[in-house]
């Protein structure tokens, strides 16, 4: 297979992915502003890929601004042996270089920072990169668990918690990225709770035209690439992310994290997979926030929002299509608890594995629950603009936030069952075109439960990149979702 043909199969597996982002951005920018930095001669150069530039051969040499690595050569890839560590722990990296060279790593932690996004935090020693193991393959499942370790990096206690990002750069200039969240059980009024495990159901990695595999799609002998019905059914947490190395939608939860800190809210930090382990006590906190797509949910983490929400734990969730697929987490092949993730869809026997199917839909939790993908961004329509989580907002009855309903949607579905309510309100009525030509709808729902816990759901992917992505920011969506966190954390 020759090397045009084979980046081409490669450039098809992100783009099938990309359908489900309605801006088309994927991750980025997750960094900001004119960013430069001193290479290894001492010369200034840009900060951010030039995509535009003619990829250099695998072996050659390069001038000028660093490059993307691929999945194709595998410049620079790695991974993290866990999604999230805590201050004064240690979290290791995976990393393999091709060829082998030196390389650094420089640490980022996500915030608002001035409105650069992120600010550098530490920079590793020059490591010494090798070329890793070939990927494990079984049953479509890819596993990269026997890459040796690259660097062990020592997590000071005086770190803040957040969303962080390692930055892979080989001498040559090659650059990927490693994403992985520092977090503490210290009460906070919120709880970011980052969807790693919906991450991982979309990562194709490796999108090389031949091995990889996702949820979603994989690649048969001849370099096709296959849909759903016969994608992997396992997918693990042991491998890099495809492409960039970061995941598709990792740029909703930046949004809400610059917003958030922007504005000076009291946020603690952990993932879906924390969720799922138990290393999350919602008692600990006024409201739990889903920032971006959570699709994929095991019965603990569900288990662990309806106990949230029953003791007076608030809810948020910003995006569409959450808590929609069952899945199950089990040990890697040495023995590391949660290491893969399952999902079996509609294939071969067994329960069913939508939550709606076992008469536990997402709206008996949430409220509402998905309807359907949005193949072009429709405006949201205000209802019920006097509610309080209008107010302020200089919203009217009816009034019309272009390109608020995008990606993918949730609506009430009369015929299933609510949760138990001491109130309850949709907040916007929208109508959109599905991909059949079809009218449908979208929806935004809050509810208070009788604990007195707030549940608010947005119903819609473009929610969080109106806090703070550029090109889509709105004044409305920004003072309606304080207006809610504020209730939430009771501030005056």
């Amino acid at each position: 297979m020759g090397s045009e043909q084979t980046t081409r199969r490669w450039e098809s597996g992100a783009q099938a992915h990309a359908v489900t982002d309605p801006f088309g951005q994927g991750p980025v920018p997750w960094l900001r502003g004119n960013v430069t930095y001193f290479d290894d001669t001492g010369q200034v150069v840009p900060w951010y890929v030039d995509q535009d530039q003619p990829h250099a051969s695998k072996k050659g040499t390069r001038s000028g601004g660093p490059r993307a690595a691929d999945d194709i050569h595998r410049q620079i890839k790695g991974f993290t042996s866990t999604g999230a560590v805590a201050p004064g722990e240690a979290i290791d990296f995976h990393i393999t270089v091709d060829p082998p060279q030196e390389f650094g790593v420089d640490i980022y932690r996500i915030g608002h920072y001035g409105g650069d996004g992120a600010a550098k935090i530490t920079t590793s020693p020059r490591l010494s990169g090798i070329v890793q193991p070939t990927p494990l393959t079984a049953d479509r499942t890819v596993s990269c668990h026997h890459w040796w370790l690259s660097w062990r990096l020592q997590i000071p206690s005086y770190w803040n918690i957040g969303a962080y990002v390692a930055v892979l750069t080989t001498a040559d200039g090659y650059r990927s990225h490693v994403p992985f969240t520092v977090r503490h059980d210290q009460p906070a009024d919120l709880l970011l709770v980052l969807p790693d495990i919906t991450w991982q159901a979309y990562n194709l990695y490796p999108e090389d035209g031949r091995t990889g595999a996702s949820l979603y799609h994989a690649w048969d002998e001849k370099g096709r690439l296959l849909s759903e019905a016969d994608a992997a059914t396992t997918v693990s947490f042991d491998r890099p992310y495809a492409g960039a190395g970061l995941p598709l939608h990792v740029g909703h939860a930046y949004d809400f994290v610059r917003w958030a800190e922007r504005y000076g809210y009291d946020v603690a930090y952990a993932t879906a997979g924390d969720l799922h382990a138990g290393r999350v006590d919602p008692t600990h906190y006024r409201g739990l926030v889903f920032p971006g797509h959570d699709e994929y949910w095991s019965a603990a983490m569900r288990a662990t929002a309806e106990l949230a929400r029953d003791a007076g734990t608030s809810l948020v969730f910003l995006s569409a299509n959450s808590m929609y697929w069952q899945v199950e987490l089990g040990p890697s092949p040495s023995g590391v608890p949660d290491r893969l993730l399952t999902c079996r869809k509609r294939k071969g026997p067994g329960k069913p594995v939508l939550w709606r199917e076992i008469d536990r839909a997402e709206q008996q939790l949430i409220g509402i629950q998905y309807a359907g993908q949005v193949p072009q961004p429709h405006p949201l329509i205000v209802r019920n603009a006097g509610h309080w989580l209008w107010e302020a907002t200089g919203a009217e009855e009816g009034d019309e936030i272009e390109g608020l309903v995008a990606g993918e949607a949730d609506r009430y579905f009369p015929r299933t069952p609510l949760p138990e309510h001491e109130e309850r309100v949709l907040l916007a009525h929208s109508p959109y075109t599905d991909r059949e030509g079809a009218t449908r709808h979208q929806e935004t729902s809050l509810y208070r439960a009788p604990s007195g816990a707030w549940v608010f759901a947005s119903g819609t992917f473009a929610w969080t990149p109106a806090l703070d992505r550029p090109g889509h920011v709105d004044a409305r969506i920004q003072r309606a979702t304080a207006n809610l966190l504020d209730r939430i954390c009771k501030r005056d």
